[in-house]
């Protein structure tokens, strides 16, 4: 009977949710619905999946609508009928300037379309064409034309809200859509209040004038018979990648076979045999070869373009996937589990996380449209946040923002605020989760069998590729398994590294980037973890990571590995973290581990660090099968309610653990350990797939560091900002230079040890005016003047008043003030027409300007305006010189005692403690630009908070852990700074008064 129910998934509309339209369904005694959210079909397959538990026969639909005008209804007869309003919509979402017409433009089979009676008078229905005569309509009705075709009315109740509640939230959702106060909603824009369901009972009495609607209704309801399977989990991903499934098998075969050579030589042991024939089979039966296969042929493309890659992921303990060259880790050398990766238990693909450069992954994307026919990308639902809420809603009451940023800071008692500033908080607290707009999954694509709008209609986001309307968990519910397909800026910088380095050094042989087994025997290498010394290296480089490679003084690849999955919060908040550092170093120490859990994981001392190692602890210590242990394979991976997958099987482990005589005490230690786990853990062989990556750039860092380094801030880094690669360079010896008009380029250039910034590092530079100078200078040569530039680039004062201030135009030996000045007498403040061609030279006047001399520290502020930081060291424009000396590398001698240092803050890490306050750690430079590390417990947090970019001066002990110096912090303040002096006007500062260089400031301080 109701052919027009919405969801929250009509965007800005809706209020109820998939499961609660269900629910309410029921409850009203409703057996067949038709969901039709309005230019969306985003929650029919959950709507499908959920219908069987509450008994309720779901129809299909999509409410076509320009805004909120409704156009007509198109309602799905079977499956065919679904895939084709499914293409139809996707027609209007993929062309924005399309309009939805009056009534379907192309003739939609095995579809009923209905019209809303008010504005559909004026033309003949066709036999699959209905008016839907609302509540509001039947009065009209008796009096019309239409009352005498009773055959092609039906009952259009519309459900959007569940109650008067949901109506108020309703209104405000399209306040928000409308970027409108409340107030001035116009009615138009909203759905009518008593858009609710109705018993069934009171539906059929509100239509009891006209029972041949209702008839006519329940008639077409019982036309339409849409099917999902969900129970059988067989992928609906693309079937093959050859002509048939045998073909493909063979394929899959001969690949293996062929890769032995490439990866193991000629010498190969009977176990790399073994286990190809154990993985070949299980991938055949489980109906997994063309996933293997479809990835083999992305990356296949992607080395006959040259493409850098790391494949990643639990299909990392693949020797397949090994040999296929998706991914660069032996699981016979690691002795990685296969059972994590693949097992008769697990019905849905292994995951393989494809990274590439970020300069190369649309590229790959591109060919993965072109190559497979059904494909397109996965959604995510971008929702409400409760703070966000707050602000959007604070808006359409009318609130004033400072009362808006009282209520986001959660400072407030409930009873103390006004009606208002009470209501924002309520409705936030309700539209939290709601879905406001869809977005796009960092990587995951589908390539699927049938067509993509058999499940879904996609809409077309700016990146340009068709996109589904339903997210990775829905897609995986009816077998849709994604393709990984990320960017990462790790890659691009080892890529352009190795470019760079084989143009500066041609004469010496290419290097080998993939001598991964080199580089695990390298020293340089080895010193480099040892001392934590991987600034720019991906994966462990940050404060954390830095922090444990000390602790842990791992010199050694599994060693790394091993780290790269402690770090995880499951380990670490488990207290396993610790308790690993302590085996690692302590040899003594690993007696104490239980010896089942020694013999289950020997590398890592007992310790459960990886997902497989949780699923061996629960199969081989608490007696779980394959089966029960992937449930906990599925909560660790993040993408299910964690905890209830661990739940379900918590009992057994228990019960089986008792029966064996285990000690009650160990076993619910062992078992806080696995649920630790859940949502936070690595795969071993994804750990490994780092690792590698990690030894490459380790690899370039410990040799080529200043090529390394211009890398990385052309590829803007990794964990830390711009800033700090620059400051590394310098610390390896390299002379950091401002732009130059004559040796940059839009990026960063490095010639022998000196590293010219790039154009694009100058905030508000435009690109058009990079390319201009760039394209000039190619074809002409250098610049010779101020005079010589202005003739032969046209650049805006803005512009060229950016280029002087970073002092591009030193190469002419005039101080930049006076060619500002010049600048401004020479170039019209007229808009500059681009390409334009004189017949004339026209002669420049030159003007006496005046002597205006700049210093080293106007020079740095004009640096912080521009290029976001100085190209000095910060500690040369504190207010007031520090004489103390002490550094960084003095602090392991001063062991629990307090000192007082000074630091120029990095970046800082909020967290919480276990009762909830907030606490930091901080990462300084001293003067020398060696790091500090702070810790600021919670009363220090909330006394001395981090107040921005500066010089802090830093009071507190000197804790030492495993070789590892961090500052308990009980004092915190930022110093000053000098005024800026581009502005500083009479100032008493005597760096002004004398007009000093850096260098007088070095010798005064000596």
């Amino acid at each position: 009977m109701y052919l027009n129910c919405h969801t929250y998934y009509s965007l800005r509309y809706g209020t109820i949710k998939p499961e609660q339209l269900l629910a309410i369904a029921s409850e009203n005694g409703v057996q067949t619905l038709a969901l039709t959210d309005i230019n969306s079909t985003s929650a029919c397959l959950d709507v499908m999946r959920l219908s069987k538990k509450y008994k309720i026969k779901p129809v299909l639909g999509v409410d076509f609508r320009n805004g909120v005008q409704q156009q007509f209804i198109l309602i799905a007869k079977n499956n065919q009928g679904f895939q084709n309003i499914n293409t139809y919509l996707s027609k209007f979402l993929h062309n924005h300037d399309l309009q939805i017409p009056e009534r379907p433009d192309e003739d939609l089979e095995d579809c009923f379309v209905i019209y809303p009676y008010q504005n559909q008078n004026h033309f003949e229905l066709k036999s699959n064409e209905f008016l839907g005569i609302t509540p509001q309509d039947l009065n009209t009705l008796k009096f019309s034309k239409w009352n005498e075709f009773k055959h092609k009315l039906v009952v259009l109740k519309t459900v959007s809200f569940q109650n008067k509640k949901g109506f108020n939230t309703h209104r405000l959702l399209r306040a928000i859509d409308n970027n409108t106060l409340l107030s001035k909603l116009p009615k138009s824009e909203e759905g009518h209040e008593n858009d609710m369901m109705l018993p069934y009972n009171d539906l059929c009495e509100t239509y009891s004038e006209f029972p041949k609607l209702i008839s006519n209704t329940e008639q077409l309801l019982e036309d339409c018979t849409t099917t999902f399977d969900f129970e059988n989990t067989e992928p609906k991903n693309q079937k093959c990648l050859t002509e048939n499934e045998t073909s493909d098998y063979q394929l899959l075969k001969q690949l293996t076979y062929d890769g032995i050579n490439y990866r193991y030589g000629i010498k190969v042991e009977q176990k790399v045999y073994d286990r190809i024939e154990k993985e070949l089979h299980i991938i055949k039966k489980k109906g997994f070869v063309s996933y293997f296969l479809i990835n083999w042929k992305i990356l296949e493309y992607a080395r006959s373009k040259n493409y850098y890659y790391v494949g990643r992921g639990s299909g990392a303990n693949s020797i397949i996937a090994y040999l296929l060259r998706i991914t660069d880790v032996d699981p016979i050398e690691l002795d990685l589990y296969f059972e994590r990766f693949i097992n008769l238990f697990r019905q849905n693909p292994p995951d393989f996380d494809l990274d590439f450069s970020w300069r190369d992954r649309d590229d790959i994307t591109n060919y993965i449209f072109n190559t497979f026919k059904h494909t397109a990308l996965i959604a995510v639902y971008n929702t409400f946040k409760f703070k966000a809420s707050i602000r959007e809603l604070g808006k359409v009451f009318g609130l004033p923002k400072s009362e808006m940023d009282k209520l986001t800071r959660g400072k407030y008692h409930i009873n103390q605020l006004d009606q208002l500033s009470q209501l924002v908080i309520k409705y936030s607290t309700y539209v939290e989760g709601f879905p406001n707009y869809l977005g796009i999954h960092a990587g995951g694509i589908l390539i699927s069998e049938q067509p993509i709008h058999s499940y879904c209609a996609t809409f077309m986001p700016p990146k340009g590729f068709a996109t589904t309307q339903f997210d990775m968990v829905v897609a995986e519910d009816i077998g849709l398994y994604k393709f990984d397909i990320l960017s990462q800026r790790g890659l691009g910088k080892i890529k352009e590294a190795v470019e760079i380095i084989d143009e500066n050094y041609s004469d010496q042989p290419p290097i080998d980037i993939h001598d991964i087994k080199g580089f695990k025997k390298d020293e340089r290498i080895k010193d480099l973890l040892r001392n934590a010394k991987a600034i720019g290296c991906f994966y462990v480089e940050s404060p954390a990571m830095r922090m444990l490679l000390k602790k842990l003084q791992v010199d050694n690849y599994l060693g790394l590995v091993a780290a790269s999955s402690i770090i995880r919060p499951g380990v670490a908040k488990s207290g396993m973290m610790r308790e690993y550092i302590l085996r690692y170093r302590y040899p003594e120490r690993r007696k104490e581990a239980h010896p089942v859990l020694q013999k289950i994981m020997p590398e890592t001392y007992g310790i459960m660090v990886y997902q497989e190692d949780v699923i061996k602890v629960a199969h081989l210590f608490g007696g779980l099968d394959l089966g029960e242990s992937d449930m906990l394979r599925r909560g660790m991976s993040g993408k299910f309610r964690s905890r209830d997958e661990f739940a379900k099987v918590k009992q057994k482990f228990f019960d089986n653990c008792k029966h064996d005589g285990k000690p009650e005490d160990l076993v619910a230690n062992i078992w806080r350990q696995i649920e630790s786990f859940a949502g936070y853990a690595f795969a071993k062989g994804h750990s490994a797939s780092y690792a590698v990556e990690s030894y490459q750039s380790l690899f370039l860092k410990a040799y080529y560091p200043l090529e390394y380094m211009t890398a990385t801030i052309n590829n803007f880094g990794g964990f830390y900002n711009t800033e700090l690669y620059v400051h590394e360079a310098r610390m390896h010896n390299g002379i950091i230079e401002a732009p130059c008009i004559n040796k940059s380029f839009t990026q960063a250039v490095i010639k022998e040890k000196t590293i010219y910034l790039g154009f694009m590092f100058l905030q508000s530079l435009e690109a058009k005016t990079i390319n201009r100078i760039l394209n000039e200078r190619q074809e002409h040569g250098k610049f010779e003047s101020l005079d010589d530039f202005i003739e032969r680039v046209s650049i805006s004062i803005e512009q060229i008043s950016i280029l002087i201030k970073i002092n591009a135009f030193r190469f002419t030996g005039i101080n930049k003030r006076e060619l500002l000045w010049e600048a401004h007498l020479k170039i019209s403040k007229t808009v500059i027409k681009e390409d334009v061609v004189t017949l004339f030279k026209t002669e420049r006047v030159n003007y006496n300007t005046p002597e205006l001399p700049s210093t080293d520290l106007e020079n740095a502020f004009d640096s912080i305006e521009l290029l976001g930081f100085s190209l000095c060291n910060p500690f040369y424009l504190l207010k007031t010189h520090s004489i103390s000396n002490l550094r960084a590398k003095h602090l392991i001698q001063l062991e629990n005692k307090i000192i007082i240092i000074e630091g120029y803050l990095i970046t800082t890490k909020n967290t919480k403690t276990a009762n909830g306050k907030m606490m930091h750690f901080g990462t300084f430079l001293d003067r020398d630009g060696d790091f500090l590390d702070t810790v600021h417990f919670p009363p220090i947090a909330a006394k001395y908070p981090f107040r921005g970019k500066g010089i802090y001066s830093i009071t507190g002990k000197v804790m030492v852990e495993f070789d590892c110096v961090t500052i308990e912090v009980s004092k915190l303040e930022r110093l000053d700074i000098i005024e800026d002096p581009r502005y500083a006007v009479k100032s008493l500062n005597p760096t002004f008064q004398n007009k000093k260089s850096f260098q007088d400031l070095k010798q005064a301080q000596a």
